[in-house]
């Protein structure tokens, strides 16, 4: 059984509207960075830009933590549009001005992607919690039986790797035989993973993709989305529409299937445990083995 809190709409409305200017500022700091080395440096345009970029989806972030009481829910609204809006148009002055981005993410850019989105939905969770007067022991059900939810997140995240594969090798065939064929590109954050050659990087980019993104893409999408849909009454809805947004978020097509998939064995084995961290054990583990494959595959071909 889940745990029984509760969630306001207005209060998920609000971080998940937060959650998307912290990425929208962070890549625009990310190109901000990647012009650091560039002649586009010192123009004026491109710097008072990225500046107004990123103070306008900061203060998006700051409008949007204070709960909206009905009597103030309009004003505060579209105070927070306003400022998204003023960000948008200004990301997109900078976007031109920086010229066509790298092929590959560099390392900086993957790491400010880390913070940006998976350390700020942490941060921002904090605040949402407190508003709802909960912990995250019982918002999730931390400490419910902990020890078989974790073992069941080993078990599930272990044996989901070779399914995975399956499905994205069937994927990827699929993709070939539709009448306009679709080719299904490695993603952008591997080949980043594959070009860290120092054991800092590896260590690194390893916590956020083992620690980091399982923990808080399972608060964000089993833990509120899930949970609040499903109290909603709309229970193949939840499974099925957070899913499908997890996945999509990945922005590939070869791994939507084996992404959709898992997502809604996370979801059931939220619903079995009661713990989500039996959700995101699972998920670890399952990212944990891709990416130690991954370095494994590169030496051994090296090799």
């Amino acid at each position: 059984m889940l745990p029984e809190k509760s969630w306001k709409l207005e209060a998920i409305g609000r971080l998940f509207l937060s959650i998307i200017a912290c990425i929208l500022g962070g890549e625009a700091i990310a190109r901000a960075v990647q012009a650091a080395s560039k002649p586009i440096a010192h123009d004026w345009k491109f710097i008072l830009s990225s500046m107004a970029a990123i103070s306008a989806f900061g203060a998006t972030v700051a409008s949007l933590r204070k709960p909206w009481t009905l009597e103030r829910a309009l004003p505060r609204m579209i105070i927070s549009l306003f400022f998204f809006q003023i960000g948008i148009v200004c990301a997109m002055i900078e976007e031109k001005l920086a010229g066509r981005p790298p092929s590959v993410f560099p390392i900086s850019q993957m790491l400010i992607s880390f913070l940006a989105f998976q350390g700020a939905a942490l941060f921002l969770v904090h605040g949402f919690l407190k508003n709802h007067d909960a912990n995250w022991s019982e918002a999730f059900g931390f400490l419910q039986q902990w020890q078989i939810a974790a073992l069941w997140g080993l078990i599930i995240g272990s044996l989901f790797f070779k399914a995975g594969q399956l499905l994205q090798g069937v994927s990827i065939e699929a993709l070939k035989h539709l009448p306009i064929p679709v080719k299904s590109e490695e993603q952008q954050a591997i080949q980043t993973l594959r070009l860290a050659s120092s054991w800092a990087d590896r260590i690194v980019l390893g916590l956020g993709t083992i620690v980091l993104a399982p923990f808080a893409e399972e608060i964000l999408f089993r833990g509120i989305l899930y949970t609040a849909i499903k109290r909603a009454g709309f229970q193949n809805l939840a499974v099925w529409a957070t899913s499908l947004l997890f996945a999509l978020i990945h922005f590939n097509v070869g791994i939507f299937l084996p992404l959709l998939v898992l997502a809604v064995i996370l979801a059931y084995l939220y619903e079995y445990t009661g713990n989500l961290l039996a959700s995101i054990v699972a998920h670890a583990t399952f990212n944990a083995i891709n990416f130690f494959t991954l370095y494994y595959v590169q030496q051994t071909t090296v090799r």
